[in-house]
């Protein structure tokens, strides 16, 4: 039947995917296996206004297709979901700067897509957001499988500007246990809404590449 879902039951990303988004508070290797998301890039200080709008393009977009099953044309195999957390890729424009200086920063922003949505349904839901919900970030975003491969992850407890304490531990686990980091790029999973949480008690899944030594 149109719509429904093999589980018959709303998926939830906390329950159906717990390895990738609820990791231990504690350092661990695992294999990410390729999934879709809708993406938009920016630079900039993560505190300013044109995060923001990053942001609020992508989550536009993402409840207009979590929401498509109210519309005239439902997606092919539709199934009820738990919209996933965001996620940003974090880079440096100039990496003779300092890590420090956010206003160095660069990044790409996700959220991950359900099955059912498709290169055309995107399009169909962009043009729709466009319509109802202008934003200069539209005007890029797109729809792309991504594939992490072999990585390590750990679950961040506190503020973000404390990270690079967990990443040090990451990397010592790495070491300790025959694997390397690959790149500085990294990954965040916003798993709590700095609006409405306390700096300490923020979570946010921490994963870099790594691949096993030789």
């Amino acid at each position: 039947m149109k719509g429904a879902h093999p589980l018959n039951r709303k998926v939830d990303f906390k329950k159906d995917f717990k390895q990738l988004y609820l990791p231990k508070p504690s350092p661990e290797i695992i294999q990410v296996p390729k999934m879709n998301f809708i993406m938009v890039e920016g630079s900039g200080d993560p505190n300013g206004g044109e995060f923001s709008k990053a942001v609020e393009a992508l989550y536009s977009l993402s409840y207009t297709v979590r929401m498509s099953y109210k519309s005239k044309d439902v997606p092919e195999g539709y199934y009820e979901y738990t919209v996933f957390p965001m996620e940003g890729v974090w880079d440096l424009v100039d990496r003779t700067k300092p890590s420090t200086d956010k206003s160095n920063y660069k990044y790409t922003l996700m959220i991950r897509q359900p099955d059912f949505l498709t290169a055309q349904g995107f399009q169909r839901f962009l043009e729709q957001v466009k319509v109802k919900k202008p934003n200069p970030f539209l005007e890029t975003a797109r729809f792309e499988s991504m594939e992490e491969g072999l990585c390590c992850q750990m679950m961040h407890v506190g503020n973000y500007d404390d990270e690079p304490a967990s990443f040090a531990r990451m990397e010592a686990f790495c070491a300790e246990n025959g694997y390397t980091r690959t790149s500085k790029l990294h990954r965040e999973i916003y798993l709590s809404d700095p609006r409405k949480t306390m700096p300490e008690k923020l979570k946010t899944v921490l994963r870099f590449h790594a691949e096993k030594s030789r």
